[in-house]
């Protein structure tokens, strides 16, 4: 069976697409939301065990037609700011993510 790794992004719904990272886009998957022609799915990181209490990092892909890219990563630490890739930082669409990954996180969309 040929990867799927160098191929094109499937739809959201198959099990073997996979996110920015490289990493199938099963593993911490806690939702998507769309805005305009965009697809974000959040992603749940592993937690960082070395530090002395439990922070989770999340990683916030954007799909828009030409594969999944980075669009910021953060962390449920209050202290954290979010870090944004490329062109997203200071995006006016910022303040708009942020509540909805919020969202997600508070209720994700589990299958």
């Amino acid at each position: 069976m040929a990867s799927r790794a160098t191929g094109p992004t499937l739809p959201d719904d198959d099990p073997y697409n996979f996110r920015s990272d490289g990493k199938p886009g099963i593993d911490g998957h806690l939702g998507d939301f769309r805005r305009g022609p965009a697809v974000f799915s959040l992603y749940r990181l592993d937690s960082f065990p070395a530090r002395a209490f439990k922070i989770t990092e999340y990683l916030l892909d954007v799909e828009d037609g030409a594969g999944p890219r980075e669009c910021c990563r953060f962390t449920d630490d209050p202290e954290d700011v979010p870090e944004w890739n490329g062109r997203w930082n200071g995006d006016e669409w910022c303040g708009w993510i942020m509540q909805q990954v919020q969202a997600l996180i508070a209720e994700p969309d589990i299958h």
